[in-house]
């Protein structure tokens, strides 16, 4: 079932009125700024709140879905059993210290789903564990919880501004 998410944007620029370039350019750029950092901020909310906290996660090749652990005694599990909309920041500023607009910058938004199932559980366990060996055991622990993100876009941003709007599995 494709995640419900808000209208697309008409993300037209300001100086120029022209859209954005996006398409198979972007989804490249996106994959590549996501494969390079392995922490992301997850935004979710709650009781008309916002909260944010950092999550090590790993996506799909095709970018239509990622996935990451949380402790079941946490605020960002209970706020996900709440809402699943949900929002991630992934971020190359570490790289670029001295200049900002080196950076990018992706926000994924899409729906949040916890994974009961044992077969999807142990598959997305398998690909955090791959990119973060250090959580193995913490991913086998009946304490840790592990949500799938289905993607509904991605608004990946380059020198400081300039921001594309990318969807998974549409061309162009």
């Amino acid at each position: 079932m494709k995640p419900v998410d808000e209208p697309v944007l008409d993300l037209a620029s300001e100086e120029s009125g022209e859209p954005h370039r996006s398409g198979p350019e972007a989804g490249r750029c996106i994959l590549r700024l996501m494969d390079s950092q392995p922490f992301a901020v997850l935004c979710a909310q709650g009781s008309g709140q916002p909260y944010g906290a950092v999550v090590a996660f790993a996506c799909l090749p095709d970018l239509t879905a990622l996935a990451f652990p949380t402790p079941i005694t946490t605020r960002k599990f209970r706020l996900l059993e709440a809402s699943a909309q949900v929002a991630l920041v992934i971020d190359s500023r570490s790289l670029h210290p001295d200049d900002m607009m080196k950076v990018e910058a992706v926000t994924v938004t899409g729906r949040a789903t916890l994974l009961e199932e044992p077969e999807a559980r142990r598959e997305w366990s398998r690909r955090i564990a791959d990119r973060h060996a250090y959580l193995r055991d913490f991913l086998q622990s009946p304490s840790t919880a592990v949500f799938r993100v289905d993607v509904c876009r991605y608004f990946y941003v380059t020198r400081f501004q300039e921001v594309m709007q990318w969807i998974p599995g549409r061309t162009g």
